[in-house]
């Protein structure tokens, strides 16, 4: 265990170094870069030489500017290629984002409107399409309403009686 404590401890003090030496190596490239490019600033003394002066700054100015658009321009383009080939990729893994839905109560109709819009003539209310029909009496419900109460003919045909009218009605 102190073994792995004095490698990691060993191991950090490499990385410090090195962090340190890159630190120092950017900071000497930064100045090796600004004196090549910033010579030291000397300002004429005379007013039109100042304007002079003034006027070669607002030049390069402009053209900085128009570089660094044009940088951005191509950056823009190069993200944007990179959303379009990144979506190519899900595309083709099958991988696709679900969006979060919200469960929604909605009736048929409901839907079919928000689908098909004004072409949404259907009703899709099952009541509204029902037709009604008027029940007709017929002779087989009018028999079995006159017949009456179950019981009293279960006793009529129970015992002797019964029978013999069973087979009186039968002749």
């Amino acid at each position: 265990n102190t073994r792995k404590l004095h490698l990691k401890s060993l191991m950090l003090q490499v990385a410090k170094a090195a962090l340190e030496k890159e630190e120092s190596d950017t900071a000497a490239e930064k100045e090796s870069y600004l004196a090549e490019h910033c010579p030291p600033l000397s300002l004429p003394h005379s007013l039109q030489d100042l304007q002079e002066f003034c006027k070669k700054l607002h030049a390069k100015i402009d053209v900085v500017d128009e570089e660094r658009y044009d940088m951005e321009v191509k950056v823009q383009k190069s993200s944007k290629e990179l959303e379009d080939l990144n979506q190519k990729i899900f595309d083709l893994r099958g991988k696709f984002k679900r969006p979060a839905l919200r469960r929604v109560r909605m009736s048929a109709d409901a839907m079919l409107r928000a689908l098909l819009g004004s072409k949404h003539k259907v009703n899709m209310e099952l009541r509204a399409n029902l037709k009604q029909v008027k029940k007709e009496d017929t002779d087989k419900e009018k028999d079995l309403r006159d017949v009456g109460d179950w019981r009293k003919n279960i006793e009529e045909k129970s015992g002797m009686e019964g029978r013999k009218k069973m087979f009186e009605s039968e002749a």
